[in-house]
């Protein structure tokens, strides 16, 4: 099975901050990331890819913000939008994996419209948060299609010369993920190029099936938010590493003592490293049940979804402060901008503010599905 190489996350760590200057990942990235072949982890294999078990993306995507979280999140965002590919219409698919994977940004929430038309619709909107943006072969945005009064959010695919870019990506955090805005003014998108979320949502799509393999009977949103965690759980571990590392070195400034021998720094390194395990294990955990019912060919409840949404906020959201913890015994010397540390901390924050991982709203779909109470038909689980 792909596996993401030493080298390579190496390789992501020298680039992070010409990445971060760039707004975007280098062309050096891109193409090692190419030669990697980590885009065809979970292509079907009728197209040349490895068919992998879904969970097999995390670790990669895990192991690649050792190196840089904001180009983790990115190239996993590649890798996991060719799996979204595969949900599409076979005829869709046989257009766009003609040559492998693609590498096709996806801003989901539906802020476009589609018009009903012969053969497909006509499609105008402007979508934010485009990650990838700058070197993508595709585009796949959400949008409500369909005539007024039966509306449904659907998701559109459409080649990357179709839309303009609008450049907007000027961030204090996961800046290498060149997240710009995406326009489309009266696009035709035929009726393969169209799925509806709700399928989607609930891992019924046309391409569940198309494959024979449970790896695309995953739902969406327990899919996003576990591989969209992975940027931030990495980068909690390397910060770890790297804390670790300097206890060795570090004399503090005006007493001349060597940080290794305080307890209160030694009681940080501890405690980190045990929310972090604590982590993995929530992991595996919420990975297994979700695999268990696919391979089942159960209907996966929005119970469980939302549970497994919550274990991915609560990841992020445990991560975040597991590194500021740690910085907060670094020193002002760990926010020169040449540190990984205080990269990793910028990116982290923003991650921690994508809507899947609204703690408050995660945590409430959890406790309200568990005990019955009704939630919203088009919440995210």
């Amino acid at each position: 099975m792909l596996t993401v190489s030493d080298d390579f996350v190496t390789r992501l760590a020298q680039r992070a901050a010409e990445a971060e200057d760039l707004r975007r990942l280098p062309d050096a990235t891109i193409a090692d990331f190419r030669a990697e072949g980590m885009g065809r982890l979970l292509l079907p294999a009728r197209y040349g890819g490895e068919q992998a078990p879904f969970s097999a993306i995390l670790e990669p995507v895990r192991r690649m913000a050792h190196g840089c979280a904001s180009s983790a999140w990115t190239l996993g965002f590649y890798i996991l939008h060719n799996w979204m590919l595969a949900l599409f219409d076979e005829r869709a698919q046989d257009e766009v994996f003609t040559d492998g994977p693609v590498l096709c940004p996806a801003p989901l929430a539906p802020t476009g419209r589609g018009l009903p038309v012969e053969g497909g619709v006509r499609l105008s909107g402007r979508w934010s948060w485009a990650t990838g943006i700058m070197a993508a072969d595709w585009v796949m945005v959400g949008a409500l299609c369909g005539p007024d009064d039966e509306m449904y959010p659907a998701l559109a695919l459409l080649p990357a010369d179709q839309v303009r870019v609008e450049d907007v990506w000027h961030t204090a955090g996961m800046r290498a993920t060149g997240s710009n805005d995406v326009v489309v003014d009266d696009v035709m998108v035929p009726e393969q190029r169209l799925v509806k979320v709700a399928d989607i949502y609930a891992g019924t799509a046309p391409g569940a099936a198309l494959h024979g393999a449970a790896t695309y009977r995953w739902p969406m949103v327990p899919a996003l938010a576990l591989v969209a965690s992975m940027p931030a759980l990495g980068a909690a571990e390397h910060v770890a590493d790297v804390f670790a590392a300097r206890l060795g070195e570090r004399v503090l400034a005006y007493s001349g003592v060597a940080q290794k021998q305080q307890p209160a720094a030694q009681i940080r390194l501890g405690d980190a490293r045990v929310r972090l395990r604590a982590l993995d294990g929530l992991l595996r955990e919420t990975v297994a049940t979700l695999e268990s019912m696919v391979a089942d060919g159960a209907r996966i409840p929005r119970a469980v979804r939302a549970r497994a949404r919550v274990a991915a906020a609560h990841i992020v959201h445990e991560s975040r402060s597991v590194i500021a913890d740690l910085l907060e015994s670094s020193g002002a010397s760990a926010q020169f901008l040449d540190s990984p540390l205080q990269r990793a901390k910028r990116d982290v924050d923003v991650i921690s503010g994508h809507v899947v991982f609204d703690y408050d709203v995660s945590r409430e779909l959890a406790g309200a599905l568990e005990i019955g109470v009704p939630i919203s038909p088009i919440a995210m689980v």
